[in-house]
């Protein structure tokens, strides 16, 4: 079985995209049950890859005995299959905290979101193992079109940021495929080791120039890399609080580590255009920090704060990555999976909110401290973690950034970071106050149902019975029939949660993962020397660094 693992992370949740609507049509319970298990499966998976990959070094897979070039492979080095764990992990607990949102739904509808759910699984877990250029596409196209359609699962104004999402998420793509295109040209080859092979006469010429460009500017539409990041706003405020937590913690994040393999691996870091050419990307993503962060302090709900939150975070990826020296590479990995975690975390608390005041304002976590003390806890920890407090994760991954910026005497670097990080802590910190010490607005429960994102189950179970040309808008004071009736089933979802778990501040199914996560930020930081010594480090042991 060991030597099927790379093989088993991608089939098992691609099969199962395309039976599960089977199972949702049987028995909504059964469907639910599936999802769950297939997700812990794969984390199960996820781990004995991993371990293995340490204990024995990195696991080739060829399909149907075909070996590369010829056939389709995948490679898991330790860094890789700790990646895929993460996102695991996540996605395991994306299902779970979904499911109250679920509840009730039409199964065809139920079925088309755990369909296109494992869909968007299947191809991350492709991207993040795959060996081969194109292959790298397809999957990429799989969990991208994927993540299009459950973006729009919220309707209203979701439809027209995935509408967005789509042309600029396919303007991404074409640019990588034209990178691919170019290097088959040149080489006869997609498979990562013969490509790095056969590049090397071409080192110093323009064609590297243009395909080096051409990858930076197809992942960095797909990462959201400042000024590339019209998309991600609108899609992380309007898509469900699962998706956009998906999208931030592993959607945008699996094509910056793609793009370091590419460029460290594939490319090799003493190509003679590797770390000029990354220095670009660097400086778009300290404009990208600065921008994203100021950005945040001017929003006034939650999500669309931590949607523009995120443009600068992957700046602390990228930045890693153009620093080139061993400790910014370290940070940037080490970011990677640390804000998948923490931004995971306030997306999900950031969803609770709206369960539980219709709206995810600013304003509406006045005196949430009291009312939803676990959730609010959690929301903090991840605070400190994004503004980068020790001992949580966040401190860690800033730590080497800092520490490979200076060791390269990039100042400029250096003050970037500590200005992005005291951005942070002013538009955190004004969600603390309010949660802790301001009293909550006994009159202010607003109804924002076609601003913000966690309406869309409701509002697709309701789509089902009720025609596009019999919907009905609120002027703001009577609400239509259609809100009444979502307001009905929150209701009536909100009654059978309290019932089954007696009556905590969020269905159990919500809760238990927000504080999951919460330990995670701690646990991440506390044993980051041991992830930084036995995975990382190892999986970057064939890398020259430094310029």
């Amino acid at each position: 079985m060991i030597e099927h693992l790379p093989a088993l992370l991608v089939v098992i949740p691609l099969v199962l995209s395309v039976i599960i609507l089977f199972i949702a049509y049987i028995s909504a319970r059964l469907l639910r049950w599936t999802a769950i298990s297939t997700t812990v499966v794969l984390v199960l998976l996820s781990i004995l890859t991993l371990v293995t990959s340490v204990q024995e070094g990195a696991l080739t897979y060829a399909f149907g005995g075909w070996l590369p070039p010829w056939g389709i492979a995948f490679i898991v080095d330790p860094m890789s299959a700790f990646i895929v764990l993460v996102t695991n992990v996540l996605f395991t607990l994306a299902v779970l905290y979904g499911g109250a949102y679920l509840y009730g739904m039409h199964w065809l509808r139920t079925g088309c979101y755990y369909s296109l759910f494992f869909l968007m699984v299947a191809g991350m877990s492709g991207m993040l193992i795959s060996a081969d250029l194109f292959n790298i596409f397809v999957f990429m196209e799989m969990s991208s079109l994927a993540t299009y359609v459950l973006i729009a699962f919220a309707g209203t104004r979701a439809n027209f940021a995935a509408f967005r999402y789509l042309i600029i998420g396919t303007l991404g793509a074409k640019f990588y495929l034209l990178a691919v295109a170019y290097i088959y040209g040149l080489t006869g080859s997609l498979y990562f080791l013969d490509v790095a092979e056969r590049l090397q006469p071409y080192e110093q010429t323009t064609a590297m120039i243009i395909i080096m460009l051409l990858i930076v500017a197809g992942f960095g539409l797909k990462m959201a890399l400042f000024p590339m990041h019209g998309w991600l706003p609108d899609a992380h405020t309007y898509a469900p609080s699962t998706i956009s937590a998906m999208i931030s913690g592993v959607m945008i994040k699996v094509p910056a580590f793609v793009l370091f393999k590419i460029f460290f691996f594939v490319l090799g870091v003493d190509q003679f255009y590797t770390m000029p050419i990354l220095m670009i990307a660097g400086i778009l993503a300290a404009a990208g920090m600065i921008v994203g962060s100021v950005m945040a302090l001017l929003q006034k709900e939650c999500k669309r704060m931590l949607a523009y939150s995120s443009v600068a975070q992957i700046g602390y990826v990228i930045l890693g990555f153009s620093i080139g020296n061993v400790y910014g590479v370290i940070g940037g990995l080490l970011h990677i999976v640390n804000h998948a975690v923490m931004k995971s975390c306030l997306f999900f608390v950031a969803g609770a909110v709206k369960w539980h005041k219709q709206s995810d304002s600013i304003d509406n976590f006045k005196g949430l401290g009291r009312s939803m003390p676990l959730s609010m806890a959690a929301f903090t920890v991840a605070a400190f973690s994004m503004i980068g407090l020790p001992p949580t994760a966040g401190f860690f991954s800033k730590w080497y950034l800092l520490k490979g910026a200076v060791l390269e005497n990039l100042w400029f670097f250096v003050i970037v970071i500590v200005i992005s990080s005291l951005l942070n802590a002013i538009y955190f910190f004004r969600i603390i106050e309010k949660i802790y010490l301001q009293d909550a607005d006994e009159v202010n429960e607003t109804k924002n149902t076609n601003e913000t994102s966690d309406t869309y189950d409701t509002n697709a179970l309701q789509k089902q019975s009720i025609s596009a040309t019999n919907y009905e808008t609120s002027d703001g004071n009577n609400p239509s029939a259609f809100e009444r009736m979502l307001e009905r089933q929150r209701e009536r979802v909100r009654l059978f949660q309290e019932k089954r778990f007696g009556g905590f501040e969020l269905p159990l199914t919500m809760l238990v993962p927000i504080v999951i996560l919460a330990i995670g930020v701690f646990v991440l930081g506390i044993y980051n020397q041991p992830i930084v010594t036995n995975i990382i480090e190892t999986a970057l042991g064939g890398i020259a660094y430094g310029r």
